[in-house]
């Protein structure tokens, strides 16, 4: 009986072994580019954006599961989901869309507390329970995305865990070329300080940053490597250039984290199996990801998907309502009603009469928990039957 004893197995010109032996007890490890489920990020690829296309909102305005933040800004930002031009990198990987930030005019220059950034949490029970031996500093996550500015310069971002003592990782994406995507792949490795909950709160927090105020920053920061939290010290010194531009952009797509010192390629899911993954923070009624798609407060397409609600007995103030979610939500959510007429004003805290471009008051709404909702809306006015959208939010 024949044997090859070997340590690893090594393509030619790589610099990483494809199978790694353990010489004491035999068993295997290998890199693998197609394992199922090893995006710990969601909606990476950004082609989910349920609450709009658009918005200046400081928070969750436009694609699931990532916002952007900004404040003491002399004109808002815009927060957008777009499309990925054809012919660049991204498109031929697979990208078809794009989280942009198109800054407003900052006349009064970059103050000390002004800030714009991406943001994105991650539940500590995905991290915890990844498989990322996350107290050891030889065990390893990896972070890539694409970045493109129209303004050339380096840009800073960081991760920041939550949970017990707070610790922050600040990271550069290099000098970016104007109107150019720029891959950024960062290998981080574990902390003995680190902490991960086997629960349902927000941990593992993602910034990129186009601007942040030189009263949270420090030049004597340390790059790629874990120190305990600071206000003070949480990115080097951001160069002004991009905030001070006028209509200046900056977006991102493929965002991927996972277990690993080593950026596999990206995991692409289906439209569907991204939105179940965002479902689980963020859910609205409507038909999702079509032409006719409504978007909550917009008045457009809101009889598409509408749902009914029927009066038990004839014409009556109150209606019995039972739905259930698309899947688990991570939290009890607050749901949210709007009419489903495009007659009326698409506010909140409203219902539509049924076949009637009427608005009808709210005075009390089913209350929501994690799979389900269910109770009576209860109006400010009879019919037989009542029109609505709604949305259910659970987000980090």
């Amino acid at each position: 009986m024949s044997e090859i004893k070997v340590n690893s197995i090594k393509g030619v010109g790589a610099t990483t072994a494809a199978i790694t032996v353990n010489n004491t007890d035999g068993t295997a490890t290998a890199n693998l580019t197609n394992r199922q489920g090893k995006n710990l990020i969601i909606n990476g690829a950004f082609q989910i954006a349920q609450r709009n296309l658009s918005s200046t909102i400081s928070g969750y305005g436009s694609v699931d599961r990532f916002r952007v933040q900004h404040s003491g800004t002399d004109e808002a930002p815009t927060q957008a989901q777009v499309d990925v031009a054809s012919g660049t990198t991204p498109y031929t990987l697979g990208f078809r869309k794009a989280f942009r930030i198109t800054n407003g005019n900052q006349t009064s220059g970059a103050g000390s507390t002004d800030y714009i950034n991406f943001q994105y949490y991650a539940e500590a029970q995905d991290i915890a329970k990844s498989g990322w031996n996350y107290t050891s500093s030889s065990s390893f996550v990896t972070l890539q995305f694409w970045i493109k500015s129209s303004v050339a310069q380096n840009f800073q971002g960081r991760l920041r865990t939550r949970q017990g003592t707070s610790y922050n990782y600040a990271f550069e994406t290099g000098s970016l070329s104007a109107d150019t995507w720029t891959k950024v792949t960062k290998t981080v490795p574990g902390n003995s300080n680190l902490q991960f909950d086997n629960n349902t709160a927000k941990n593992f927090q993602i910034d990129i940053f186009g601007f942040y105020g030189s009263g949270r920053t420090s030049n004597s920061t340390p790059l790629d490597t874990w120190i305990a939290y600071a206000s003070g010290t949480q990115t080097k010194d951001n160069t002004e250039t991009w905030y001070t531009t006028n209509d200046a952009t900056l977006e991102i797509t493929g965002m991927q984290l996972e277990v690993g010192s080593v950026a596999t390629d990206f995991e692409h899911l289906t439209f569907n199996e991204d939105l179940l993954k965002c479902q689980r923070y963020f859910h609205k009624s409507g038909d999702i990801g079509q032409p006719q798609e409504w978007f909550p407060g917009v008045a457009t397409y809101c009889q598409y998907g509408a749902v009914p609600a029927k009066c038990l007995d004839g014409d009556q103030d109150r209606a019995f309502f039972e739905g259930n979610f698309p899947t688990l939500m991570r939290d009890q959510p607050t749901v949210v009603f709007y009419p489903a007429r495009d007659g009326v004003a698409n506010t909140s805290g409203n219902v539509s009469k049924y076949n009637s471009d009427t608005l009808v008051g709210l005075t009390a709404q089913p209350s929501g928990g994690c799979q389900r909702f269910i109770g009576y809306l209860a109006t400010d006015t009879t019919h037989q039957a009542f029109t609505f959208q709604y949305t259910a939010e659970a987000e980090l």
